[in-house]
């Protein structure tokens, strides 16, 4: 297939808001930057978009929509237009002013030439990098759920499915820890990696290459106290007992990339397991599940005291 050098292209597609996470995370596998906006407000339609080169992974951008495309019952139709680089960067940066999130968090692009905001714990990552930028609800739905657990310093924690690192990299800038972040998409490991050492993380974050909860890497470290699991409903709710199985008793996970209207079937998938809730966080359409698991004791007497 013939490349085209320097040249970039938009890949969109109109589709309704059960569909987003699912058209989302399939024009995430080509694109290096996705974003959504409301296309139709009356229509409750969502036009859910991404960058990337021309004529670059095209096969893995039609798998990953035919996948979205069975998942959701949504058809949509992938729309392809020529975008200037110069231009697309320069609406990047626009679109990209430093955000506060909760009362502790401030995410930043490396094009910002100000210096931080006093008081807060700043992550600072390249603008072009829209997902996991802070400014998607899901991830700030997650880093307003780690403001309200940190409290109970977890020492072992894991965030899968890590994106840009984002997560990981608030955690153990927060609690001082150690964090290991999988991902099964080597570019997203190298942009972890990357972003840690820009933010002078480097060597308090692993970032391995793995496949959910079969990760080698994962197994070597559980049981975890934490663990971020910010990646959409479906896949939540078919790794529940897996989830389950590899954290601590009285661990915390933090559930996200689910819409409002996924909440009770995600939330029902863990209670299955054992899980219960503890809160729950709305950032738009997006909620953020914050779940935990039992400790031995509390088990043992809710068994001693049923009648």
């Amino acid at each position: 297939m013939m490349r085209h050098a320097g040249l970039l292209e938009t890949v969109f597609a109109i589709v309704p808001e059960a569909a987003v996470p699912a058209y989302e995370a399939a024009l995430g596998l080509a694109c290096s930057t996705v974003g959504f906006f409301v296309a139709d407000e009356d229509e409750k339609t969502w036009r859910v978009e991404g960058v990337k080169p021309v004529g670059e992974k095209d096969e893995v951008l039609a798998s990953g929509i035919a996948v979205a495309a069975l998942t959701t019952g949504v058809d949509a139709v992938v729309m392809h237009e020529p975008t200037a680089a110069d231009g697309w960067l320069a609406r990047v940066y626009q679109d990209f002013p430093e955000q506060f999130i909760g009362k502790r968090f401030a995410v930043r692009g490396t094009h910002l030439g100000a210096p931080p905001a006093a008081g807060r714990v700043t992550l600072t990552i390249d603008a072009g990098l829209a997902f996991g930028s802070g400014e998607h609800g899901s991830t700030r739905g997650c880093l307003r759920a780690l403001e309200m657990i940190a409290y109970r310093r977890p020492q072992r924690i894991l965030d899968l499915g890590c994106g840009s690192g984002i997560l990981a990299m608030a955690a153990s800038a927060l609690l001082g820890r150690r964090v290991l972040a999988v991902d099964n998409d080597p570019w997203s490991v190298r942009t972890t990696r990357r972003n840690a050492a820009q933010n002078l993380l480097g060597n308090r974050i692993a970032a391995r290459l793995g496949h959910g909860w079969n990760a080698p890497a994962v197994r070597a470290h559980a049981p975890f106290d934490l663990v971020f699991a910010n990646i959409l409903a479906r896949p939540l709710c078919l790794m529940a007992r897996d989830l389950a199985a590899h954290l601590a008793p009285g661990g915390t996970v933090i559930l996200a990339g689910l819409l409002g209207t996924q909440m009770r079937a995600v939330l029902a998938a863990h209670r299955r397991c054992g899980l219960h809730l503890e809160h729950v966080l709305d950032e738009g359409p997006w909620t953020t599940l914050i779940v935990r698991k039992q400790f031995l004791f509390e088990k043992k007497n809710q068994k001693t005291s049923t009648p």
